[in-house]
């Protein structure tokens, strides 16, 4: 008696592997007339078909394994971010300063050197300090 179609209806409808599934040897024939999902989900309630343990170890237990070299991936740090981001706002602003005639390319000279040296915190700052 070939119950593998049945075996895989129930596997679906009671959403575990095919492996499983277990039917009881003596009522393979309800097994075997059992046609819809209600049929199946009726015979797992009464203890025809039943679901066995999961083997092996659990997920949970997660095993210690060493890094080896070229496997270390550090990120970058939100620091970084901030400083590439604040830097290039402030030489994009200086260069406007430059073409619009406002300052020279000596004081544009100075003022990108302060920005490396992260003089400014932001825009305003900057502003501030061209203004005196």
């Amino acid at each position: 008696m070939n119950l593998t179609k049945r075996k895989e209806l129930a596997a679906k409808v009671l959403r575990v592997g095919k492996n499983r599934i277990v039917f009881a040897k003596d009522n393979l024939s309800e097994v075997k007339e059992a046609i819809t999902r209600m049929d199946i989900i009726d015979l797992h309630k009464s203890g025809v078909i039943q679901i066995r343990e999961i083997k092996g170890r659990k997920k949970i237990v997660r095993r210690r394994h060493r890094r080896r070299v070229g496997k270390v991936k550090g990120k970058v740090s939100d620091k970084k971010t901030d400083y590439v981001i604040i830097t290039r706002k402030l030489r994009k602003f200086a260069r406007g300063m430059v073409r619009s005639g406002k300052i020279d390319r000596e004081k544009n000279r100075e003022i990108r050197k302060e920005i490396r040296a992260r003089k400014f915190k932001s825009k305003r700052h900057l502003k501030e300090s061209l203004e005196e």
